[in-house]
This record gives C-alpha cells, sequence and structure tokens, in this order.
C-alpha cells in the first residue's frame, strides 16, 4: 500500500514537473518570438514609466501579440525590468528578451546632425530647430545672446566647427551649439598654435575670419592654400582682397544671386572692394582645412585669381595678367551664354 502511494506521489510529481517545464518552455519560446518587425523602429520609454506599461506598449503596436511570456521571464530575471527612459531603436530580428535587454541597458538611439562648412549661423539655426530629434528651449536665443556676448562683433558667425554630431533624442539646441562651439574653440587654438610665422594676423580671430572668406572663395582641397597665400600677400601690401563672397553677405537677404556694379561700390562693413583689410567678422563656418590654409599660406608672387567656371581658378602675379584672364574665363564665357 504504502509503496502505491509513494509510486502514485512520484509519478504526481514528475507530471507537475514535467508541466511546468514543458509550460516555461512553452511561454518562453513565446518571450523569444522575433517581434513583428519588418523595418527599424523607434520605441520611446517616458520617465515613470515601467515594465507593465511598456508590455502593453508593445501588444498595442502589434510588436508582440502574446506577453504572459515576457511578464514571466521579466519576474524571472529582474534585472531586465530596471528600465530607463529614453529613444531606442527596435530592429528587426529582436525579441521581446532583446528589447528589455536594451531598455535596461540605456543604450539610446544615437542621432546624428552635419552641420556643413559654408554656411552661415542662421542656416545652421533654421537646420537645428528642423531636426525632429533636437528639442528647442524656451531660452535658446537666451543662451545664444549670453554666448555671443563675450565674443568679436557678438556674433556666432564663424565659431561653431562643421562637423557630425552625434546626439540622443530630446537633447536641446544649445547643447549642440556649445558642442560645436567648444569644438571650434579647440580646433583654432591648436591650428593657431602651429601656424607658420609672420603672418598678418593679430589675432586667432583673424585668421577665423580669413578662413570664412577662403571656404566661400573655393570648394577645392588643392587651391584653399594657394588662395590664402594671394589674400595675404595682398593684406601685406595694404592691397583690398576684392573678393565676391564678402560683398555677397555685406548685401545680406536681398541678394538675388548676381553681382552687379554698384553693389561692389556700395560701403557696407563687409565690401571689401571698398574697405581695407580684412570684414569685421567671419561670412561663413570655416572647415579645418580652410583654418589651416589661412595659417599655412602657400608661398607665392600672385596677388590675384579669377574663376574659370569649373569650379578651379586662374591665378595671376600682375594685374595685367589678371585682366587677360578675365576676358578669357568671363567676358568671353558670358558673351557666349547670350
Amino acid at each position: 500500500m504504502k509503496i502505491n502511494i509513494i509510486k502514485g506521489t512520484s509519478l504526481l510529481i514528475t507530471v507537475i514537473i514535467v508541466t511546468l517545464m514543458t509550460g516555461f518552455y512553452y511561454l518562453k519560446q513565446q518571450a523569444e518570438k522575433p517581434l513583428q518587425l519588418a523595418e527599424p523602429k523607434l520605441l520611446s520609454i517616458q520617465k515613470g514609466q515601467f515594465s507593465n506599461s511598456i508590455l502593453r506598449q508593445l501588444e498595442q503596436q502589434t510588436l508582440v501579440k502574446n506577453t504572459l511570456g515576457l511578464k514571466v521571464i521579466l519576474k524571472l530575471m529582474p534585472e531586465l525590468a530596471k528600465v530607463k527612459t529614453g529613444t531606442y531603436e527596435l530592429l528587426p530580428g529582436m525579441n521581446g528578451i532583446d528589447v528589455f535587454r536594451l531598455i535596461a541597458s540605456g543604450k539610446e538611439k544615437q542621432f546624428a546632425i552635419t552641420l556643413i562648412e559654408g554656411l552661415r549661423w542662421r542656416d545652421w539655426r533654421e537646420q537645428l530647430v528642423k531636426d525632429p530629434h533636437i528639442t528647442l528651449s524656451e531660452n535658446f536665443d537666451e543662451n545664444i545672446a549670453r554666448l555671443m556676448h563675450d565674443l568679436p562683433g557678438n556674433s556666432l558667425e564663424g565659431w561653431l566647427l562643421p562637423d557630425t554630431y552625434h546626439f540622443v533624442a530630446g537633447t536641446t539646441a544649445f547643447t549642440v551649439v556649445k558642442r560645436a562651439y567648444q569644438a571650434m574653440q579647440g580646433e583654432l587654438q591648436t591650428l593657431w598654435q602651429a601656424r607658420q610665422h609672420n603672418l598678418p594676423y593679430i589675432s586667432a580671430y583673424e585668421a577665423l575670419i580669413m578662413a570664412s572668406i577662403i571656404e566661400k572663395e573655393t570648394a577645392r582641397a588643392d587651391e584653399r592654400e594657394r588662395i590664402a597665400g594671394v589674400f595675404v600677400n595682398r593684406l601685406r601690401l595694404n592691397m583690398r582682397l576684392q573678393t565676391d563672397p564678402t560683398v555677397i553677405y555685406g548685401i545680406g537677404d536681398t541678394f538675388d544671386g548676381d553681382i552687379r556694379r554698384k553693389d561692389l561700390r556700395t560701403a557696407t562693413p563687409y565690401n571689401t572692394y571698398v574697405i581695407g583689410g580684412l570684414t569685421p567678422t567671419p561670412i561663413a563656418m570655416p572647415s579645418r582645412l580652410a583654418i589651416f590654409a589661412a595659417l599655412n599660406p602657400l608661398p607665392t608672387e600672385e596677388l590675384y585669381f579669377v574663376s574659370k567656371g569649373d569650379g578651379s581658378h586662374h591665378f595671376s602675379d600682375t594685374l595685367q595678367e589678371h585682366n587677360r584672364a578675365v576676358r578669357e574665363y568671363q567676358l568671353n564665357r558670358k558673351s557666349v551664354n547670350k
């Protein structure tokens, strides 16, 4: 009798264990099922959210059909339930366990914004404002004004380093601006310390102004230092720079794409056909290469250059040679296009 009871109890225990193991295996399979996801998707976890609300979120977005398996796994692995606020990227092939492992790690999706050289502060500001993952705080303009207050010319023009900046969702626009500003500060000081001797700049800021002009004059890497050499020669001889991009910057929003004779004669702080020396501020955001060129100009006797119309320039030592080049590359092309 006792033997039968023991056998029956053992059988019952075995059945219970097998049932539990089968049930657990089934629930584990459910939890490990890939998300119903054909392409990457963002999942935002708000402050105060817990694992249960995230499970509902996954269910509502039809990413997971049955959350029971995940609930069991989260009970058995409580470290996965320690979720962190942020925006996370879910990828095809991930399962529910992977999702909670990602959220518990705090490894948020990294977004990127590329701030391009040659553009102006107002262009960059517009780009920052339009980025859907960057937050424009109420005190943005106040913070910018405070930053500009101690800068030469009270302007951010030229002071932000063109680069690709990575950030998490919700990063403020001012945070990105501050990073770009600090990056430019470091880059400018490093290059200034390694500059050529006897350059006609009284400060690193003047080199920054020159770099912005070079940036706007050419996009060709093989011409930057040569153009810098021309401008440095003109400064040393007290010649006006006579560079069109400065005139365009001085015209401002009314510029319609054409520079006329009256524009070259109109006095503005940025018209280098009228003023001597450099402009009062940079005219764009210069790249590292443009700053390097400004501080390491090519030794040359050249004083002039003119666009060939293909992105490159013809360089000349004398005004006579320059005038011939203007006739060849500018005047003749205009007559052909008429």
